[in-house]
């Protein structure tokens, strides 16, 4: 039979790129080649340093910051805290000569400042140094981290014990383990499992990592123009990966499927990129639009992982649209080879008896009892959410080996809880008499509730600006320490006579999270109504997309409950390395909204446009599209989650609390949304608001142009 008796009757720009790229499968893969050759040869002459200012904009402990880079180059609100204990007294003469020689050492390392004055423990016991640095936390090179914990093992021996504490150490300690590795190897199982043979099995993992490779090569360019913060490769890989093997995933299924049916594999390209393809492009667009809502927070930091995520979306799109066709059209029907018994389900198998059609039937005769079952599971997973303590974990978070865990529990022991966070008052001084302001200043604080000491004034040499050190009563992550600033910015400091400013990273992170609560809500509206706008749209329905909107609103609390009930450091938390109660920073339901919200929308996506594909055949009724709908795409949606929950899932082994949380969240995330929601909620709605779920305004079908509209009657 000649091509032209196999070739589908598609037409538009999808079909006619697919069929491009399959007869043109060389060109197209050796585009693809040299486009991975270049990003990583550019990268390794051009990228920039990962950097990201956790500022907030604005904000007064901002400005405290500023002031001190300003007036006080070789001190900054962060430091690297030395910490020693001697059990014989920390004024011994050895113990002195031997810290004084590891200090002197230390301030020499690229990135560290001036070592403040020592402070002594009551008992005498425990001694704390504070290093400041000339640098941004993340711009000091992870090999000064690396020399200061050695330096540290180093001097710990006789009676003399050492620990380090700050981002510094915290970044030098972490662990190698390749989160990513984890999640591909679990992927590639999943794949060979569905499929069945390890052709097929194989071309999803190779457009993705094509995909993966570019995108992580353009990260580290784009932080030459920006701020990015380290740990946005991550995340984008995570995305990248989960997306790129999902994407690739769904269109290589309905190209087998079109095999199974007799069509050739270039009208089998033709087919799936036309049908399953769209469904990609709606899906990843809409991933894209939340991950551009991050803008709307006014974070620096944001904004980079919002650009590298989103590219690393856009080239798994590309990739699954142009390389996997031309990989399929070097395949031919060989795609289907190296079989592997037992594994994987004939493509032309009947829908209507499959598993997923008896299921939805079932589901469908009794719609009420499901839909109402369905959102109280909901609706209790989402309940720990009710007691979310957001914060900023600090070093009592980390695991009780680390360096960081025990330089933080010896100073909460030599100096209370509070020294963990000290409190930096920057005040700009404009004369002599304001010295003695400022010393007036020092005597109230000392009398006031909540704080526990303050340190004598330091003034810079031109006499213009000097820093105040104030420590709370309490750790730097209890909400006691937040009110504690908020109160000594309203009522006390304004009466002081001067102007003084806030800072230190305690307040940086209290200011931050006040932020970021503030601008929340216009965030997660800006990105739902865009959405929503787009699936109206997609769909022609206003009915489809608002149910959309709403569900994956309810799938999202449920995640947010999940990393909620996991950060108590209960038995749940406790299996994923989170020992103890643990405030969850208020950027990561930012990141995972704007992550989450677009990829719940690819599931919602690929089953309501299988679902109205049905529904416009041979005019069936919705009741019956529903069921093939979710019968036709059951296998493929539940392998593509398996695949996002073994990625997103894999991060639970890293080493940083909130790459965990953000991790095990979308994995939940992904989980609830392809069980409860997909399986359960979704044919429930549907079968109640029957003909209703096609309906949308006739001024607005006139307003949005092509496609083919609903009928508004089955």
């Amino acid at each position: 039979m000649s091509d032209e008796q196999h070739t589908p009757q598609r037409t538009g720009r999808l079909a006619r790129l697919a069929d491009l790229a399959f007869r043109r499968r060389r060109v197209v893969l050796l585009a693809w080649v040299v486009g991975l050759v270049a990003a990583f040869a550019a990268s390794g002459s051009l990228a920039g340093e990962f950097s990201a200012d956790y500022a907030t904009p604005g904000s007064e402990s901002q400005r405290a910051g500023d002031l001190l880079a300003q007036r006080f180059p070789a001190r900054s609100s962060d430091t690297v805290d030395v910490v020693w204990q001697a059990k014989g007294g920390v004024k011994s003469a050895t113990v002195q000569e031997r810290t004084g020689a590891l200090l002197t050492t230390a301030t020499r390392l690229e990135g560290i400042g001036d070592a403040a004055p020592t402070e002594v423990s009551r008992d005498g016991t425990i001694a704390v140094s504070r290093l400041s640095l000339t640098e941004r936390p993340d711009s000091v090179p992870v090999t000064t981290g690396e020399r200061l914990i050695s330096l540290s093992q180093a001097a710990s021996e006789d009676g003399l014990r050492v620990e380090m504490g700050g981002q510094v150490i915290t970044s030098a300690q972490e662990s190698e383990l390749s989160s990513e590795a984890v999640g591909l190897m679990i992927a590639a199982l999943v794949l060979v499992l569905t499929f069945g043979t390890f052709v097929a099995a194989g071309l999803p993992i190779v457009t993705a990592l094509f995909g993966l490779g570019i995108s992580s090569a353009a990260v580290g360019l784009l932080a030459a123009v920006m701020d990015v913060p380290d740990w946005s490769t991550a995340v984008a890989s995570m995305i990248g990966l989960g997306v790129g093997i999902d994407y690739a995933l769904l269109i290589l299924t309905r190209h087998r499927a079109a095999l199974a049916t007799g069509l050739d594999p270039r009208a089998a390209v033709v087919e799936a990129v036309s049908t399953a393809g769209h469904s990609v492009l709606v899906a990843g667009t809409t991933v894209v639009i939340s991950l551009l809502g991050l803008f709307l927070m006014g974070l620096s930091y944001l904004q980079g992982v919002a650009l590298s995520a989103s590219f690393a979306v856009l080239v798994t799109m590309a990739a699954s649209v142009t390389l996997l066709p031309a990989l399929l059209g070097f395949a031919g029907r060989k795609v289907n080879r190296l079989r592997i018994p037992g594994t994987g389900r004939s493509e032309a198998a009947d829908p209507e008896t499959t598993p997923a059609a008896r299921w939805s039937r079932g589901v469908q005769r009794r719609p009420w009892r499901a839909a109402l079952a369905a959102a109280a599971v909901l609706l209790v997973l989402a309940t720990p959410f009710l007691g979310l303590k957001l914060g900023f974990p600090d070093a009592g978070n980390d695991r009780a080996a680390t360096t960081t865990r025990q330089a933080y529990d010896l100073v909460s022991q030599g100096f209370g809880a509070g020294a963990n966070g000290p409190l930096l008052l920057a005040a700009e001084l404009r004369g002599p008499s304001d010295r003695a302001e400022l010393d007036a200043l020092a005597s109230r604080l000392r009398e006031e509730p909540g704080i526990a000491g303050v340190g004598r004034p330091t003034i810079n040499a031109a006499g213009d600006t000097a820093v105040l050190m104030a420590t709370p009563t309490t750790s730097p992550q209890s909400p006691k320490t937040g009110d504690l600033i908020r109160h000594l910015r309203a009522d006390v400091l304004p009466s002081a006579g001067i102007p003084i400013s806030v800072g230190g990273t305690t307040a940086s992170f209290v200011d931050q999270s006040d932020v970021t609560q503030d601008r929340l809500p216009l965030f997660i509206g800006g990105v739902v109504i865009l959405s929503i706008m787009l699936l109206t749209v997609t769909f022609r329905s206003v009915t489809v997309a608002l149910k959309a909107g709403v569900m994956n609103l309810l799938s999202i609390g449920a995640a947010y409950g999940v990393v909620a009930y996991l950060a108590e450091g209960g038995w749940a938390g406790q299996l994923v390395g989170i020992d103890t109660p643990t405030p969850v920073p208020p950027f990561i339901p930012v990141i995972m909204f704007a992550i989450l919200f677009g990829l719940s929308m690819d599931y919602e996506v690929f089953l309501l446009s299988r679902v109205r594909e049905e529904f416009l055949s041979n005019g069936r009724s919705t009741a019956r599209a529903v069921t093939e709908g979710l019968a036709r795409t059951a296998r493929v949606i539940t392998a593509a989650a398996l695949i996002m929950v073994a990625v997103f899932g894999a991060f639970a082994l890293s080493p940083e609390v909130f790459l965990k949380l953000i991790g095990i969240g979308m994995a939940a995330a992904i989980l609830i949304d392809a069980t409860i929601v997909r399986m359960v909620l979704v044919p429930a709605v549907m079968q109640l608001l029957g003909d209703r779920n096609w309906w949308m305004p006739r001024w607005m079908e006139r307003l949005i142009p092509g496609g083919e509209p609903t009928p508004q009657t089955a």
